[in-house]
């Protein structure tokens, strides 16, 4: 079984500290990151296999990528509400908030609880994490009925006038990939959309016409109607 040191080395042996700074300009906190590829990790994560201890002895650690790994080696079905309380409350980069989103969080039926209590806070990054979980499970909870998603609507509505830069792009993102799922869910997100064009916001202007363009477009909608 490894350990967290073993763990650590084995991601300090792959870092690449001169990608920091292209991080840093995608907008990735790099304190506390050591220039791990995603790849790489994912591999360590293969290696690894489940391990919830070790999920949890990494996330204390604060390293943004031994965080990310946490997230791909913990159990889902483990997930309680105080964990995820304790690691929506220390993230603190967009990317360690997607993937913790995608890699543990869609996966656990807390998430459709916590998409609406985290929509309601101000701290940014918890803000941000109810809305890459709706875009995570739009994209691959193919059970979820239409109706768990329209009830959702109102939530992205009521975000969208958030003018931070993290939280607009991430309310964005849940509503085209809404708008993707299949042609009534589009038509429910254009309609949004559309209803977020009206709001005297500028980050809901820009989060209306790019829904708008994507979901719109002849592309998607010879897909959906095919």
């Amino acid at each position: 079984m490894a350990s967290v040191k073993d763990v650590l080395d084995k991601l300090q042996s792959k870092a690449q500290p001169e990608q920091l700074k292209g991080m840093a300009k995608y907008g990735m906190t790099v304190e506390q990151r050591l220039g791990v590829s995603v790849p790489d990790m994912r591999k360590l994560a293969k290696e690894i296999g489940r391990d919830r201890e070790l999920a949890l002895g990494l996330w204390r650690t604060g390293i943004a990528e031994a965080r990310i790994l946490a997230a791909m080696i913990d159990d889902p079905d483990k997930l309680t509400e105080e964990q995820t309380e304790d690691w929506v409350e220390g993230i603190d980069s967009w990317d360690v908030c997607d993937q913790v989103c995608m890699n543990l969080f869609e996966k656990n039926q807390l998430a459709w609880k916590k998409i609406v209590d985290w929509s309601q806070r101000e701290e940014e990054f918890v803000k941000r994490t109810a809305f890459p979980l709706i875009a995570c499970l739009a994209w691959h909870d193919k059970k979820a009925s239409d109706a768990r998603f329209i009830e959702l609507l109102p939530v992205i509505i009521r975000g969208a006038t958030d003018e931070r830069n993290f939280v607009k792009k991430a309310v964005n993102w849940s509503l085209r990939n809404i708008g993707k799922r299949n042609i009534k869910l589009n038509e429910a997100a254009i309609n949004a959309a559309k209803e977020i064009q009206r709001l005297d916001s500028k980050a809901a202007r820009w989060v209306a016409s790019d829904t708008l363009r994507e979901l719109e477009s002849a592309a998607i909608q010879s897909r959906l109607r095919r």
